[in-house]
């Protein structure tokens, strides 16, 4: 077959080239890498029919055309949030080390960052995202968003501004949350609650996600006493063996969780002054489609 003919159109490859960051904007945006995945397949049906010549910046059109498409499902997610039982948590992927290595895009897509980003409204969150974390210009978010370049000034001043008050006090290293979670690790697989206080914050939170499918805390479980006696408790009383295998979810430290061999849950941290003042942990089986192999993130 002549290699001419084997080539792939610009407008394919363009796809394929940014294919990695489109999904990483739709997945900040949504907090749901399948329905980033949905996302991904409308940016592709729209992109085809797009007239390439008039195109003067591919990843600027693409990016454009994945924000619209996550604005619309953002809407619809949050009607669905509404009716779900328990609390909501992002759905956590698998991520290679170099996401780790990269300090803000391993922020970006924290589980803490994430759930403080569930707090604004659909179009507060495209913006923020879109200029604080993949650095695009007011002009082309306007267009983007559908709104004039003056009032998503004022829109990301306020988003970050809101962001800023919940964020994470200070990021701390990657040696820093190791240990932290190390220590977490080994007082969780001894049953020792003191190791367990040590390692968190006074006023740490617990969120589970079972989805109404599998068993979790309907409600927050707030201090360092109730936690531990609650994390204590519930190993004490299962009589599967549960093995904890650290690994990278959003690109920092997390624990994948078996009961006798089968993937149980994902445990991801929110780790401030080398004490966890957040554990968030997913056990909605629909949320767990990620943490088999690793899913590539970019912001570039």
């Amino acid at each position: 077959m002549n290699d001419d003919h084997a080539t792939t159109d610009p407008a394919t490859e363009a796809f394929v080239a940014h294919r990695n960051l489109l999904f990483t904007v739709a997945y900040e945006m949504l907090g749901s890498a399948a329905d980033a995945e949905d996302v991904l397949q409308e940016t592709w049906l729209r992109w085809v029919g797009v007239d390439q010549e008039k195109v003067q910046d591919q990843r600027a059109y693409l990016v454009r055309i994945t924000t619209r498409q996550s604005l619309n499902r953002l809407r619809a997610l949050s009607r669905r949030k509404e009716a779900y039982v328990g609390p909501w948590l992002p759905e956590p992927v698998l991520t290679a080390p170099d996401v780790a290595e990269d300090v803000e895009l391993a922020e970006s897509v924290s589980m803490a960052l994430m759930l403080v980003l569930e707090t604004l409204s659909p179009t507060e969150r495209a913006v923020f995202v879109l200029r604080e974390v993949f650095a695009v210009d007011y002009d082309e978010i306007a267009a983007a968003v559908e709104k004039t370049p003056t009032a998503v000034r004022q829109i990301a001043h306020r988003a970050r501004r809101h962001v800023d008050a919940r964020r994470p006090r200070a990021a701390v290293s990657a040696s820093v949350s190791r240990a932290a979670v190390d220590s977490f690790r080994r007082a969780l697989e001894t049953g020792d609650l003191q190791g367990l206080l040590d390692v968190l914050a006074p006023d740490v939170v617990l969120l589970g996600d079972g989805g109404g499918i599998k068993q979790a805390a309907r409600r927050p479980i707030v201090g360092a006493d109730k936690v531990a006696r609650y994390l204590v408790g519930g190993t004490n009383k299962n009589t599967a063996t549960i093995t904890i295998s650290p690994t990278l979810a959003n690109g920092n430290p997390a624990f994948l969780l078996r009961l006798d061999g089968v993937i149980d849950g994902v445990v991801a941290f929110r780790i401030e002054d080398a004490h966890i003042t957040g554990l968030y942990y997913v056990r909605n089986p629909e949320k767990l489609t990620r943490v088999d192999s690793e899913t590539p993130l970019t912001l570039r």
